[in-house]
């Protein structure tokens, strides 16, 4: 075969089988999804697994806003995420925010179904809503301006944190994710526009995961360090009693969480598992072999010590009952490096779970005790937030709050 044979037909054709395999149509007779193809690995070795989305699938695809829950918590996380937190303007009442609410869900309701906002002067960006989701949540501050009792409150202190005043708090929380940055930026400036009259911004934290495509649907992310982040999810009919009240509501936790990379960076492999719990390479528990294996915090090594270090991050998360899990939703930061070269990388940690007091507050206060991982990470930013229920058609988040 010639070089120009290779470059031109051949490589379209071979281009072509592999799209062929890797693309497979949704249940129901829907939308393709993506799925697994069959790629020859480097080096001649076996033959390895490629996933195949195409780009129209990507950017056309939708996540409905209307529906007793809010769309962007049980989802399978999109690729890029803004959490925009905002401050209250002074007088702004129970009747403005009522306001506030209606014009942002109307703007939002829209977005995710790729239809420009209301006075939208950018309007070829809103076409390709890439699984838009816009989530709410109500700080403390948004129920005292409304007269109203919080069912959320700030966190205790733990003796980890070193929290920065401009990653934490906020009366009210936009959390939107897409699979594309354009998505989220334009989305973003539309929504602030229509929360300024009312509000103001208070931080926005933005996060990465894996591209669509890269993996599988519903994969576990890795994180900054290289951990698989999320195993311990509650997964299947445990999502409900973990994450939902029976009003379609829930709570979130949003904590900015500093990774030391510098000296993450000199810990050999072995070190660094110890401190997780997990085999980097696969996250199987050190007592086990593939990542979803149940820990065994009895069994031992060679020497007799505990093949789970009693200290390492997953034995003092440790969750045995479904009901108290919580659902992790992470996104990674990576920002600009100072001049020394040192990252400014690390975790925006989501946390949805019903009760932030009986779920959230006793992993994290395990963890401030003796979590061998601490040597590593710092939380510098530290916010939560009511989620409300969702909204019917010509309905807004917050109306059965509000209303």
């Amino acid at each position: 075969m010639s070089r120009r044979r290779l470059l031109t037909g051949g490589a379209v054709a071979g281009l072509g089988v592999v799209a062929g395999a890797g693309v497979v149509a949704a249940a129901g007779g829907g939308e393709p999804v993506p799925g697994a193809g069959v790629v020859a690995a480097a080096g001649g070795g076996e033959p390895v697994p490629a996933l195949v989305a195409t780009t129209a699938e990507i950017g056309t695809a939708t996540v409905s806003f209307h529906g007793l829950r809010q769309a962007g918590v049980a989802e399978d996380p999109p690729a890029h995420a803004s959490f925009v937190a905002f401050t209250l303007a002074r007088g702004t009442d129970r009747r403005a925010l009522g306001r506030m609410l209606r014009l942002l869900c109307d703007d939002a309701a829209r977005l995710t179904q790729g239809v420009p906002a209301l006075g939208d002067t950018e309007a070829p960006l809103a076409v390709l809503p890439a699984r838009l989701t816009v989530t709410f949540g109500f700080g403390p501050g948004l129920y005292r301006a409304a007269g109203l009792k919080s069912p959320v409150a700030d966190l205790p202190p733990f003796r980890i944190d070193r929290l920065e005043d401009r990653w934490s708090g906020g009366d009210l929380l936009l959390q939107i994710c897409a699979d594309d940055p354009l998505t989220v930026a334009h989305t973003q400036r539309m929504l602030i526009k229509d929360a300024r009259p009312f509000a103001a911004v208070r931080w926005v934290q933005l996060g990465f995961r894996r591209s669509p495509g890269v993996h599988a649907p519903e994969h576990t992310q890795r994180n900054v360090m290289g951990q698989l982040d999320g195993t311990a999810n509650p997964r299947g009919t445990e999502i409900d009693p973990a994450v939902w009240n029976p009003d379609g509501s829930s709570t979130l936790v949003v904590r900015r969480v500093r990774a030391e990379m510098e000296t993450w960076d000199k810990l050999s492999v072995s070190d660094k598992e110890n401190a997780v719990g997990r085999r980097l390479e696969s996250g199987a528990p050190l007592s086990g072999a593939r990542e979803h294996d149940e820990p065994d915090f009895t069994a031992l090594d060679g020497f007799g010590l505990p093949m789970m270090p009693d200290f390492s991050h997953v034995t003092r998360a440790r969750i045995t009952d479904p009901r108290l899990k919580i659902l992790r939703r992470p996104y990674n930061f990576d920002g600009v490096p100072d001049a020394a070269g040192i990252p400014d990388s690390g975790l925006v940690f989501a946390s949805y779970q019903r009760d932030v007091m009986a779920q959230f507050v006793p992993i994290q206060q395990r963890l401030a005790d003796k979590d061998l991982l601490n040597e590593w990470i710092t939380p510098i930013g530290s916010a939560v937030f009511a989620i409300p229920p969702g909204c019917a058609e010509g309905g807004w988040v917050g109306e059965q709050v509000l209303a």
